[in-house]
């Protein structure tokens, strides 16, 4: 059998007829999934991170702005901002929407333990519904240093 296949020389003409369609369907394949690799960049998700006002604070009551913003600095509006005792404490979660600027105002307190002399306030952000947005990487967080 491989002899009369080595002396045709017929070409494409010559290939069984199973050989010829897994070729064709083969190429059919790359080309799907190169025009699906190509539009990914539809499918892009931005990460969205916090920039706290002020960024260090001393333990006690006071107002923190915190915006949202994507990864080029523009703000973004409508997401939702929960502040947490990270290793200073809070006395419970505190929860804001941003507005059109990325804005979120906090009446914060946090404190200190015993020996402590630093500890941060953690934000999560809960992004616009129906958005590109998400919050997968920790996002920068309030200092807080006592005295």
């Amino acid at each position: 059998m491989f002899e009369a296949l080595r002396r045709d020389d017929r070409a494409i003409e010559g290939l069984p007829i199973r050989l010829v369609i897994a070729l064709v369907v083969g190429v059919a394949c790359l080309s799907v999934m190169m025009s699906t690799i190509s539009g990914m960049e539809t499918l892009q998700v931005t990460e969205v991170d916090v920039e706290p006002e002020p960024e260090v604070t001393a333990p006690g009551p006071q107002n923190v702005t915190v915006t949202v913003v994507d990864p080029d600095g523009g703000p973004v509006a409508g997401a939702t901002v929960v502040a947490m005792g990270g290793t200073a404490t809070l006395s419970g979660v505190a929860t804001a929407e941003t507005n059109a600027r990325g804005n979120a105002t906090f009446s914060l307190s946090p404190s200190l333990g015993p020996n402590q002399r630093e500890g941060t306030v953690t934000f999560d952000v809960k992004p616009p519904a129906g958005s590109n947005y998400r919050d997968d990487r920790s996002n920068t967080a309030l200092l807080v240093v006592g005295s």
